[in-house]
Order: structure tokens, then sequence, then C-alpha cells
């Protein structure tokens, strides 16, 4: 069976066998990664037409107790310039964003102590007071279920918390022993069952992963359903143990997207800026893959700089105002546009 078959396949019913994935993902050619996208595309054209989704991220603190080891605000990494927005200041953002049409924020960080869940109880209640028509997303980490319930009732709609990996063997190659692929599973579990608009996803090309690997991932997705899913390449860090790790490939990075499309129709799929990173169109290479959300920076830019999970990161150096702009000109450039609005999930 060749690969196109496969494509067409999924395209059909939603899904493939473990065997099946793992043939898609071992060798795909650039044909392959052309059809997929052509078919992602098209569906994608036919369920939100071209209008693409676009969310504000605040990064708001570069402290982080894990060591992951991929990471560059990992906590050993003595190079890292930290610093830590307070709740004015990230309301500030919030202001500045609503004013230039974003009506989704999302808030993320490192895991970081002092935003503990009394913090950020109190933060979430007063973006959700100020700005009551606005989404407001987390992607703060791994959180005990009840502290995750009271983000929710405080007035978080959205999640993200990549499972970055579907194999429990892999997990451990890429963090340290403090932190258990289990647990991570049941953090995506207990968002999904408290109610969250729930995002997972991978990294394409993260050292020691193989095409099994990433056929886990793929049924993993097929089979959890999030409403979002977030994949990009890996980009080494120079100041991890992976530095000498190569980059993830833009290509498979590209079919996954579009696999991922063609299996969860619906999802929310984030163009990311790891994809522009690798390259310089890569985040319309995204949206022509079947993406329809894209999530400029609204960080101060005195911070900017100083929040690099990855080396070379794009966008450090544009106000918030210039990020919107250039990212409107990149969709207009490829027939698109950007949507004002919350962009919900729509099952």
């Amino acid at each position: 069976m060749s690969n196109q078959v496969l494509i067409d396949k999924l395209n059909r019913e939603h899904n493939l066998s473990f065997s099946e994935w793992v043939r898609l993902l071992a060798a795909p050619t650039p044909e392959d990664v052309t059809y997929a996208g052509s078919l992602a595309r098209s569906l994608t054209l036919k369920l939100f037409g071209r209008q693409i989704f676009f969310r504000g991220i605040i990064e708001f603190t570069n402290i982080c107790h894990n060591d992951c080891k991929y990471c560059g605000i990992r906590c050993s990494n003595q190079q890292v310039s930290r610093y830590r927005l307070t709740p004015e200041d990230i309301l500030t953002c919030c202001e500045e964003g609503y004013a230039l049409g974003y009506r989704t924020f999302v808030l993320q960080g490192g895991e970081d102590n002092w935003y503990n869940d009394d913090r950020m109880t109190a933060l979430i209640k007063s973006i959700r007071q100020a700005y009551p028509d606005c989404a407001i997303t987390l992607s703060i980490g791994e959180k005990e279920r009840a502290s995750y319930q009271r983000f929710y009732d405080a007035g978080a709609d959205r999640y993200l918390l990549r499972h970055e990996t579907a194999d429990e063997a892999h997990y451990q190659l890429l963090h340290p022993a403090s932190l258990s692929w289990k647990h991570r599973m049941q953090c995506l579990q207990d968002l999904k069952d408290i109610g969250f608009q729930t995002g997972c996803g991978c990294m394409v090309g993260s050292p020691y992963q193989t095409p099994e690997h990433l056929a886990k991932d793929m049924l993993f997705m097929h089979d959890f359903q999030p409403q979002m899913i977030g994949i990009g390449p890996f980009i080494p860090h120079r100041d991890t143990p992976f530095r000498d790790f190569a980059p993830g490939s833009t290509a498979t990075t590209l079919l996954m997207l579009s696999l991922c499309r063609l299996m969860l129709p619906r999802v929310l799929l984030p163009s990311t800026t790891a994809l522009g990173t690798v390259q310089g169109d890569g985040r319309q290479l995204g949206v022509l893959a079947g993406c329809n959300v894209i999530m400029p920076n609204l960080s101060p830019l005195s911070v900017r700089r100083k929040y690099l999970l990855y080396d070379n990161k794009v966008g450090t150096g544009d106000d918030a105002a210039a990020g919107i702009r250039k990212l409107k000109e990149q969709m207009q450039a490829i027939g698109y546009e950007v949507c004002v609005g919350r962009g919900d999930y729509q099952g």
C-alpha cells in the first residue's frame, strides 16, 4: 500500500493502525508531504474558510523549577536572565492586545512557584472581569487536579499542555527523573474532565525520536480527541544537554500537521513560532498545510529575548503592533485573513 493510499484512507476514516502510521511516517517523500497538505488545506478551507484565528501569547515568567533537557529556561541553566512579570504588567499586555483586536490571551510561562494557585486565580479573575468577551488560555505546566479546577472556576477557558511524546521510555529521555509521563497524562485527562478546551502536542525530531514514537503520538491524539494540538519542530538550545542534536525536519512537521487535520478535522491547529524559526516562511507553510491558528507575542519587548526555549526564536524584536501587522501581511500574501474573535473549538 502506497503512502498516498494511506493518506486517502486517513482522509476517509480519520485514523490508521499503528503499523500504517509507522509506514507513513518512516520515510515520507516530498510528494507525500505535498499530497497530504493539499487534502488538509482543502478540508480546512471547507470547515473554516480563509479565516485564521489569532491568539496573543504573554510569556509572563521564565522562572521554572523543572530541568527538562531540551528547554532553554531549565532551572539549571545559569546563563538565563530571569524575569517575572507582575499581574499589573500582564493586565497592561492584555489592554494593549485588546486594543489591537485580540480576543484570546494565552498566559504562558515556566513552572514558577511564586505564581501559586492563589496568585494565578486572582490574576485569572482580574482578566475575566476586565475582558468578559475574551478567552483565557493557560500554558503553565503540570499541576494537581484541584489547582486546575480553581483556574477553571476563576474563568480560564483553555489549557495547553503538550504531552511531548506518547512513549513513556522516550519521555524519560527528554525529562529529569522528577517528572513522570504518567503524571503528564493524568494532567491532560484531568483538564479535559474538568471542562477545559484542552490542547496536547509533540515536538517533531526531538532527540531519540523514532517513527514508532510518532505513530504512538498520532494514536494517542486520536484517542484523546483534544480541541487543540501544538506541534512544532525540535530546535536545540545552546545551553542544554541537547545542544548538539539536529533540529527537527520542516517537511516532517508539515506532514504531521496535515495528518492531524485529516485525523481531527475540526481541531484548532496553530502554525507555531518554532516552525517560523526553522524556516522563514514556516508559518505560512503551516497554514497551507492545514493550520488555522497563529499565536503572535504580546509580551513586553524588554523580556522577549529572555524567554528562549530554543535558539534564534523569531519575533523577539517586534512590538505587539508590528507583530500582528507583519502576520496579517504574511497571511494576506497567501490568500488568508486574520480573524478577530475568540475562535472557540466547534465540535
